[in-house]
């Protein structure tokens, strides 16, 4: 040991005391640091593994998220808002998520102002030159034939696009050939073979740029950015209206479309006007008979058809219904957390893709947390829409009633932490298109991130209020926070949606079985947090877009 003189004792002290002053302040400092960079970071979330190991084991190993599938689409298919299959599954789903323990289930009614419509037979038969049948759909909200409608065919070429006395004039130079006739309208679309391959997964690559945090993740689906329109030339919809008009004065016999797609796939919308008296009987065919037709008439053979549709009408549908049905909340109770989609289809099929995968998922995820006996803090709500098909008008007519809109809010408003939709086939889920600030994303990324191995990526954040695609939008154009999960492409866009191939045959079990668990757990986070999802403040919340037809 070093031998020290008084003074240097007194010396030693006073070092001692300075260095111990160094420390505490540097331990002030940090603790300061640590302190400030709490206050502008996020808390990490806090992921209940035991939950997700209930959710997973019920989900996989238990799974009845097909038989609600079958149920809907073989069953209940095709869904059309407004007829009697509709509101026959929505008491159904209402029944069931009652046996399931939910509470408050309900059929909320509101005003579709429209007659429901439903095509309960149709036929169609190519007869001269030679004997054919052919396939087709029957345009929506159309009238029936007066028994079986035959006739030679005629083709006009309305030019397109047209200002109005451009159609006018062409309308009134044809009107002596289509009376009494069966009238095809328009060219025969080229639809050329695709030597393009077809990638029905997303890789994990592309995901994960996808749901990275930036950009619109898997945002409002739809057309995007169009051009504007000529304002000289009438729209599709306003010529549409304009022959249909014309065809009917002049005592057509049946509108005859081109489906235009490959292999025989068909997408059948609907009369927008809603009214049977301004429409002929309206069928569409499949590409390859529309084409064989034109090419006989452009060869000068006299072709003949026959049809025989039989439609009807259900005053009733004018009042239409949501389902809703509840997992009550605990010591957050007020708050609500809210799962949907669309139960409402088209009707060239039954539905299976669009939506009931989407409707059968979220159904699975409630039945899920509930056999799991996981009670959430705050509600856990399910909304199934109808009139999605028209124009989201279910969700919107919903969040008009009950929360109104960040500029003009109700008194719930504030109570909805989040809305999360399913709309997209049969795909596994990838990621989340979060309505929000970068820290909604962030965490439903880390809410997500225990399900990378069912290949879910991410969540991006998104900023637009602009309507359209899908029905969180309606969430969203409101300003409230939403949640739209994203999935493999799969056959959806490409063969399902909207078309007569949309069935229970090409909805891969699995995808559905693990999407049923990504939902449930997703949802149980949310409703579980000590906070809401992050909103946007008021300074920085998206002005509403501007919709335009």
């Amino acid at each position: 040991m070093a031998l020290t003189r008084p003074g240097d004792r007194r010396a030693g002290t006073a070092s001692a005391r300075t260095r111990a002053h160094d420390v505490c302040w540097h331990h002030m400092r940090t603790l300061a640091l640590l302190l400030a960079f709490a206050l502008v970071t996020p808390a990490a979330e806090i992921i209940d593994a035991s939950a997700n190991a209930r959710i997973r084991q019920e989900a996989i190993e238990k799974s009845q998220v097909m038989r609600h599938l079958s149920v809907l689409a073989d069953r209940y298919g095709p869904r059309m808002t407004g007829s009697p299959n509709y509101e026959a599954a929505a008491r159904w789903a209402a029944a069931e998520l009652t046996s399931w323990g939910l509470k408050n289930a309900n059929l909320e009614p509101w005003d579709f102002g429209h007659p429901g419509w439903v095509n309960e037979r149709a036929a169609g038969f190519l007869t001269a030159p030679s004997k054919d049948n052919l396939v087709l759909e029957v345009l929506a909200w159309t009238p029936s034939t007066k028994g079986r409608a035959r006739s030679s065919v005629v083709q006009i070429e309305p030019p397109s696009p047209a200002s109005k006395e451009e159609l006018t004039a062409y309308l009134a130079a044809n009107a002596a050939k289509v009376k009494g006739k069966i009238v095809m309208v328009g060219k025969a679309v080229a639809v050329p073979v695709s030597f393009a391959p077809v990638n029905k997964r997303q890789t994990d690559e592309a995901a994960k740029a996808r749901y990275s945090g930036q950009g619109q993740g898997g945002g409002p689906r739809g057309p995007g950015d169009r051009p504007k329109p000529d304002p000289t030339k009438l729209t599709t919809a306003q010529a549409t209206e304009m022959i249909d008009a014309w065809l009917v004065s002049n005592k057509a016999l049946v509108k005859v479309m081109d489906g235009g797609m490959a292999h025989g796939m068909i997408r059948a919308f609907h009369n927008r006007t809603y009214d049977l008296k301004k429409a002929v009987p309206t069928v569409i065919l499949r590409n390859e008979d529309y084409g064989r037709a034109a090419r006989l008439l452009a060869r000068g053979e006299q072709v003949a058809m026959e049809f025989e549709i039989v439609n009807k009408l259900f005053p009733a549908g004018k009042t239409t219904f949501n389902v809703v049905a509840e997992i009550p909340g605990s010591d957050k109770a007020d708050e609500v957390v809210i799962i949907g989609g669309h139960l409402d289809s088209w009707h060239a099929a039954t539905g299976a893709t669009d939506n009931g995968t989407g409707v059968a998922a979220m159904m699975e995820a409630v039945r899920v947390l509930q056999a799991s006996g996981l009670k959430p803090r705050r509600t856990v709500r399910i909304a199934l829409w109808s009139a999605e098909e028209q124009g989201l008008l279910g969700s919107k007519e919903y969040v008009k009633a009950h929360f109104g809109t960040f500029e003009n809010p109700k008194g719930a408003f504030e109570k909805l932490v989040a809305y999360f939709n399913l709309d997209s086939g049969t795909g596994r889920i990838r990621g989340a298109s979060v309505f929000g600030p970068a820290e909604a994303a962030a965490a439903m990324r880390e809410i997500l991130a225990p399900f990378a191995d069912y290949g879910v990526a991410g969540a991006a954040a998104t900023s637009s209020r602009r309507e359209g695609g899908t029905d969180s939008t309606s969430f969203s154009a409101a300003g409230l926070t939403a949640v739209g999960l994203g999935q493999d492409p799969i056959e959806y866009f490409t063969h399902t949606w909207h078309t007569n191939l949309d069935t229970y045959e090409r909805v891969v079990p699995d995808d559905m079985m693990k999407a049923s668990a990504v939902i449930a757990s997703a949802v149980w986070h949310v409703a579980n947090r000590n906070e809401p999802l992050p909103r946007f403040k008021a300074d920085v919340m998206p002005k509403p877009a501007v919709q335009t037809e």
